[in-house]
């Protein structure tokens, strides 16, 4: 079963629900986790169960990136916001980083989310591990 976080700014959590709708029968055979809004959100309005952490700037992005470092995700869908500052900003960086640096897939945006979803769904993924 694969493993992806979402996260999703404030501005993009409309988004985020508009994706997991598009993608609601790859994503119900996945094990899904969040940051604290996030997860909340996409529960509510796709019925998902989603394991949900704390809120962004309250350690969530940090408590996803220990998932990504301790090999616990396949990969990371954070539609975020580049327009608007954050006060976590260094906790976004961070994330970001850690993904890099485990070679774990990352997407911004909805485009490069649909592709890195599919990529990982499709049959024969598991092929290039």
């Amino acid at each position: 079963m694969k493993r992806i976080a979402l996260i999703a700014h404030d501005e993009k959590k409309d988004d985020m629900v508009r994706f997991v709708k598009r993608h609601l029968d790859l994503l119900k055979i996945c094990k899904l986790i969040a940051t604290g809004t996030t997860g909340q959100v996409v529960n509510e309005k796709t019925q998902l169960k989603v394991k949900r952490m704390a809120s962004g700037p309250l350690g969530g992005d940090q408590m996803i990136g220990a998932e990504v470092a301790q090999d616990r995700l396949d990969c990371v869908i954070f539609l975020r916001d580049p327009l608007t500052s954050h006060p976590h900003e260094p906790d976004i960086t961070g994330l970001l980083r850690v993904c890099d640096v485990h070679n774990v897939p990352l997407a911004t945006n909805q485009k490069t989310a649909d592709l890195v979803l599919e990529g990982l769904l499709s049959p024969g993924a598991d092929k290039n591990k």
